[in-house]
């Protein structure tokens, strides 16, 4: 039973709580209507006595008809809100900063109407330079609001104004109110943002666009907390009424709590201006490249504005020649007072001649270049480009996690989705959009071409998204590549939107992305969205990993789709692909700039050290003497005669072995008038005597130079230094590879950096005279012992040879490394010529080709997968090497696509591919007509022959033939086996591109070699066996396998020798003699 007085009273209490509530909710509405009226609505509530305000005076701001209303709303914020401030201060900025005072003045009639006058003559200033007028502003001091006007993008990006402020703010509290006056440019509001979490402010935002006209404000979003919550509260006060939740008002009151309690945030989340409404569609009046691509056409070395190419005209090897007559090595001086030394790119030093007009303009086309990048690079991080990078295939595809983690940024995907759709996809041929959880949607079956229609269609599908499941990457991608990749044509690019690590192993997914791009123009970019994990709701996702180890997992994804890296999060990018060689490019050009000035700088500091020791015109004697001292000249060498050369042995050799002859001849008469004695007529003597002081010594000796002094013929010596012994240690060389990949056959890319050519050979380091381990007779016990210390190194066993260990263990340690490093880049070598079209016909070197084609019966179950790696072929490398080629299919007869090789354009390829995709199989192969064809075209350079069999006519025949044509004119023959599993045609084939120069290629086991690489590369190389490379049969991937296996034999050796140091350390020294 319930009392009825105390159900009474409680609902007495209910119902003044009710009514408080409804006033609450009144004072909220009025003081929203307070603040959404006159200069409140525009600019917010100016708080603060002392006022500093910051006028956006751009011409995005100020022009276009929008100066008049922009007057007009300042000069109502005057007389409504500053008039009743104690001080204030103006400044605008624009591509200058215009300030009416200097200092902050005080608010009266006479400041109010300069403050008027100066509102009234503002004028449009070019461009919006944000930070400039920051650092004018935090010098104005007795300032404690900052009032921030802002009606366009800053010039800067929000990441620089954020950590410019945070530096200034720190030991001080000036709040900042951030205004964005009717501008509706995602930069700009994130800007304002970042300003305002840095200062501790508020933020406005006001709009006159008839969608979104209205305002919004932080003071604005308390308000509509406040009344939610009290919508709730009395939600759930009519249901006790009602009797829905019992009858008691403890138990009521518990169930409100919990209930608000569950709203989610999400309900609480900002929408951006325009959020639900149609596109605003940007056409965009230029073709986006990657920053790679950019690079070749605007960069240092394609601007020939390297340092090299600057001073390589001035710039001279320094020679050394041997001089007879000194019997030694010398070098020119002159670099010394006439040129500076510069170490050169490749290590060497070179003398250069410095003009300094030459380098202050180099200089000044730096500096140009510098804020080109800068201005790239700015780019490259404004709009969607911020969080998408930048999207230059013509097809695209758009992936995107909505799974439950980011259920409190589904607002934010969405925005970011609809940048996109506005930004970048309006000059794209064909698009379609996939979202996943632990299920996957798409917007239309297959790509659709875009439209306006379809954009906008594509925008109101993504307004219904919402997030569930976790992350099915595989299921997603299987998605977009099953029904979206079937024809051949523009390059087309797949952006995964993500913000964690997929449900699947990463290497699964990395393999399969491996499979999928190969041979095909398919890209694939990843864009990682750093959220915190306080977003995670209390949801554990299936597989975990580090902000860290989630971006390396997912960069080594891109890396497998021959894709780029893109990594952001609220604040600003963290790491970005094209961002980074751009960043890498000005500190190169930063790092030219630096080397200049200290060039000019030396020659400055030779010049001016030279212009003090200069003497005066009056001081000849001392000219002289300085001249002497400065450039002292050196003694000739006598000659020979039989004098000197006995004073010599007299001084050198012992008195017990001189000979009588000897010592007269060193006998000197103590007058001056007496005549020398004559030469000893012994030629013969002579000849021994100079013989024997230049016969070489296995020990090091002091060498001197004899001359005669003018006291009474006396003999002088010089001493000369003393002669270098050669060192037999050999030192671990550092290796340098190319990240870059080279057009070239393996053969000449190994003559360049084979294990051998690096210096990398183990065996060779750890072979020399002075470790060999050899046994001698001993006469007097009869027996061949080792030497004294032998047990104290250790042995191992070189090609069948005992050598001793002269390696430490920091140089192996050092030699791994680099043997590692050096792997690594064979197995991404190999990669590279495992992919793409590559795969099937090798890599094409020259510049003017003929492509063969077998279409005889037997090529017709794979001719439709013939086609496409034909077209993969024309777009991936002889269209963007610049290549002429020709196009000939040969069955029982020959058909060629053009009378002569042509140039390899646009309009050219997609002709080539047009015809090539009407061929058909039938017939034979008559290889020889077809070839006979292809020399035809004289300034043919190479010829690629793809056939999968044995010829019609005898192979002697079409070698000897063959042989006959290319007398005289060096055309490679480049030999193709495709499917074809006869020996005898495959030895045909190695016979006719070995007699020409030219390679044999076949693709067998080109799956296993990407699958054994990524393991090798993911795994590391601990195990020599496993995985194994197959066994290729082409030339290029026989040789560069053959030194993989190599490379990786000499690993394992090397940690073999370590594991034996670390074992020869770890055991107690026995060699010592006890006490």
């Amino acid at each position: 039973m319930i009392n009825v007085e105390q159900l009474q009273l409680g609902l007495d209490v209910i119902d003044k709580f009710e009514c408080r509530l409804h006033r609450m909710t009144d004072l909220y509405h009025q003081r929203m209507e307070w603040l959404m009226e006159g200069s409140r609505k525009m600019f917010g509530l100016v708080k603060g006595s002392r006022v500093g305000l910051l006028i956006d005076s751009s011409d995005a701001n100020c022009g276009l008809g929008r100066l008049q209303d922009f007057q007009a709303a300042l000069l109502r914020l005057l007389d409504e809100q500053l008039c009743f401030r104690k001080q204030f201060y103006f400044l605008s900025f624009g591509s200058d900063l215009s300030e009416l005072w200097e200092t902050p003045r005080d608010v009266n009639i006479r400041t109010l109407d300069e403050a008027r006058q100066w509102v009234q003559d503002l004028q449009p200033s070019g461009s919006c330079n944000l930070l400039k007028a920051m650092k004018r502003v935090m010098k104005v001091k007795k300032l404690n609001t900052l009032l921030i006007i802002l009606g366009s993008c800053p010039d800067q990006t929000s990441e620089i104004l954020a950590d410019y402020m945070q530096q200034c703010m720190l030991g001080r509290h000036l709040p900042f109110q951030t205004v964005a006056y009717d501008c509706s440019h995602h930069m700009t509001h994130m800007t304002l943002r970042s300003l305002v979490k840095v200062s501790g402010g508020r933020y406005h935002l006001y709009s006159t666009s008839c969608q979104t006209k209205g305002c919004w404000s932080s003071d604005l979003e308390v308000l509509m907390k406040e009344l939610q919550q009290a919508s709730n509260v009395l939600e759930k006060i009519q249901e006790i009424r009602q009797g829905l939740l019992g009858h008691s008002p403890i138990e009521a009151a518990e169930q409100i709590t919990t209930e608000v309690a569950k709203i989610p945030p999400a309900r609480f989340l900002f929408q951006p201006p325009n959020h639900d409404g149609p596109l605003c569609l940007e056409t965009s009046s230029f073709l986006p490249k990657t920053s790679a691509d950019w690079l070749k056409q605007h960069g240092l070395k394609a601007k020939k504005l390297s340092l090299y190419q600057v001073l390589a005209p001035n710039a001279f090897s320094p020679l050394e020649e041997f001089v007879p007559i000194l019997r030694k090595t010398v070098s020119s001086t002159l670099h010394g007072r006439a040129m500076m030394q510069l170490e050169w790119h490749d290590g060497t030093v070179k003398n250069v001649h410095v003009d300094p007009p030459l380098l202050y303009e180099y200089q000044k086309q730096l500096g140009r270049a510098m804020s080109h990048f800068e201005r790239r690079a700015d780019w490259l991080s404004t709009g969607s480009r911020k969080i998408w990078g930048n999207i230059c295939e013509k097809r695209v595809i758009i992936l995107v996690d909505i799974s439950i983690y980011n259920s409190l940024h589904i607002i934010h995907i969405q925005h970011s989705l609809r940048l996109l759709l506005e930004q970048q996809m309006t000059n794209k041929e064909s698009f379609n959009l996939f979202v996943f959880g632990s299920e996957v949607q798409q917007y239309q079956p297959q790509m659709v071409s875009v439209t306006p229609d379809n954009l906008q269609a594509a925008w109101r599908w993504v307004l219904t998204l919402e997030c569930s499941g976790s992350r099915n990457f595989m299921g997603a991608l299987k998605a977009a590549t099953e029904n979206n990749l079937h024809e051949q044509g523009d390059p087309c690019g797949m952006y995964l939107l993500t913000s964690g690590i997929p449900d699947q192993e990463m290497d699964r997914i990395c393999s399969y992305v491996a499979e999928i791009c190969g041979g095909r123009d398919l890209h694939l970019h990843v864009c990682l969205f750093s959220i915190s994990d306080d977003g995670l709701s209390g949801t554990v996702p299936a597989r975990y990993a580090s902000p860290g180890e989630t971006a390396c997992a997912l960069q080594e994804l891109a890396r497998s789709g021959r894709g780029r890296f893109h990594w952001f999060q609220e604040t600003g990018i963290i790491e970005s692909d094209d961002i980074h060689l751009i960043l890498a490019e000005i500190e190169k050009a930063a790092n030219y700039s630096q080397k200049c000035a200290v060039l000019v700088e030396s020659l400055r500091k030779r010049s001016m050290k030279q212009s003090g020791t200069l003497p005066g015109a009056g001081d000849g004697l001392k000219m002289l003497v300085k001249r002497e001292n400065r450039c002292p000249q050196k003694l000739l060498t006598p000659k020979p005669k039989a004098l000197s050369l006995a004073r010599e042995q007299a001084t050198g050799g012992s008195g017990e072995e001189s000979s009588l002859a000897v010592r007269a001849l060193t006998w000197c008469p103590h007058s001056a008038k007496a005549a020398l004695s004559p030469a000893h007529p012994n030629k013969k003597w002579i000849h021994s005597s100079v013989e024997n002081r230049t016969k070489p010594h296995k020990t090091a000796k002091v060498s001197k130079l004899m001359f005669y002094t003018e006291d009474r013929n006396k003999v002088g010596a010089v001493y000369q230094k003393y002669p270098k012994m050669k060192n037999m240690r050999k030192t671990i060389p550092f290796v340098y590879l190319p990240k870059e990949e080279e057009i070239c056959s393996t053969s000449a890319w190994l003559q360049k950096f084979s294990i051998k050519k690096l210096g990398l050979d183990l065996h060779k380091l750890i072979s020399g005279l002075d470790c060999v381990h050899t046994k001698q007779l001993v006469r007097s016990i009869r027996k061949r012992v080792s030497a004294k210390y032998c047990a104290t190194f250790p042995s191992v066993e070189i090609n069948g040879v005992m050598k001793h260990l002269h390696l430490q263990l920091h140089e192996l340690e050092e030699y791994i490394e680099q043997i590692e490093r050096t792997l690594s880049r064979y197995l991404q070598r190999l990669q590279w010529l495992l992919s793409g079209s590559r795969c099937l016909f090798g890599t094409i070197l020259e510049k003017r080709v003929c492509i063969l084609l077998d279409t005889s019966g037997s090529t017709s179950p794979y001719l439709p997968a013939l086609k496409k790696e034909l077209t993969s072929l024309i777009w991936e490398q002889l269209s963007k090497d610049s290549h002429s080629f020709n196009l000939l299919c040969f069955a029982e007869r020959v058909d060629t696509w053009q009378e002569s090789l042509v140039e390899a354009t646009d309009e050219t390829c997609h002709d080539a591919v047009q015809w090539a995709s009407g061929t058909i199989a039938h017939g034979n192969t008559c290889t020889l007509e077809a070839l006979q064809r292809a020399f035809q075209f004289l300034d043919v350079q190479g010829i690629y022959l793809l056939t999968d069999g044995k010829p019609d006519t005898s192979c002697s025949l079409i070698l000897k033939e063959t042989q006959q044509m290319n007398k005289g004119r060096g055309v490679k023959i480049h030999t193709i086996s495709f499917n074809c599993m006869d020996n005898t045609a495959n030895e045909f084939l190695k016979k006719l591109a070995a007699q020409t120069g030219g390679r044999f290629h076949r693709c067998h086991g080109a799956v296993d070699g990407q699958l054994a690489a990524h393991k090798m590369l993911a795994g590391g190389f601990s195990d020599e066996d496993n995985p194994n490379l197959p066994a290729f049969e082409g030339d290029d991937l026989k040789r560069l396998s053959r030194e993989i296996n190599k490379a990786r034999r000499f690993l394992t050796q090397a940690k073999s020798i370590r594991h034996l140091l670390l074992e020869k350390q770890m055991k107690p020294d026995r060699t010592g003699t006890g006490t």
